[in-house]
């Protein structure tokens, strides 16, 4: 369990990390926006990749929450599946959201292998968890992919439509897949 200065200080980063990108906020802006002293800020996180994967680890904990909701929320594949992408949507229409923090996070890092090593295995969570619902490891790999070029396009594009897309290829893969898939 994080103490209060901790979240405090994971806070204001995840923020900051998120709308300005990892590598162009100083943790000496971390500290005057945490309104914390230096040596608070490394009694607490011991170097910035230390902050950097808490807040990988936060933001992981929190994608999969909400992937678990929609899966505790919707009896069946197809509106679990239709639900996952419009959540994305409604995320995606944020005018900050700047696409996945973990692409975005090795794309800045990618020398880092604790980084990486994160992103990879968050990445793989949220494709075994997609293959879950569907129960066809094929199909699960295809709704990954549409998931992350979504959030892609999305990054690239600034347009949350292609959550919509995504959610409609999806859902069209779903239909046309064997009676044993849905």
């Amino acid at each position: 369990m994080r103490s209060s200065v901790s979240e405090r200080i994971l806070s204001v980063a995840s923020g900051l990390f998120f709308r300005e990108g990892i590598r162009t906020v100083g943790i000496d802006r971390i500290i005057h926006e945490a309104d914390i002293a230096k040596a608070t800020f490394y009694r607490h996180f011991p170097s910035k990749e230390d902050l950097v994967l808490a807040y990988l680890n936060d933001r992981h904990a929190r994608v999969m929450e909400g992937l678990e909701d929609v899966l505790a929320a919707c009896p069946d594949t197809r509106q679990r599946i239709e639900v996952i992408f419009t959540r994305l949507h409604e995320k995606a229409e944020n005018p900050e959201f700047r696409g996945c923090a973990f692409a975005l996070a090795v794309a800045e890092h990618g020398e880092s292998d604790r980084v990486v090593g994160l992103a990879r295995m968050h990445k793989q969570a949220v494709a075994d968890l997609l293959r879950g619902i569907i129960g066809d490891a094929a199909m699960g790999a295809h709704l990954a992919l549409l998931y992350d070029g979504a959030l892609a396009r999305r990054a690239v594009t600034g347009n949350a439509q292609a959550m919509l897309d995504a959610r409609q290829s999806a859902l069209f893969l779903l239909d046309a897949a064997p009676a044993q898939v849905n």
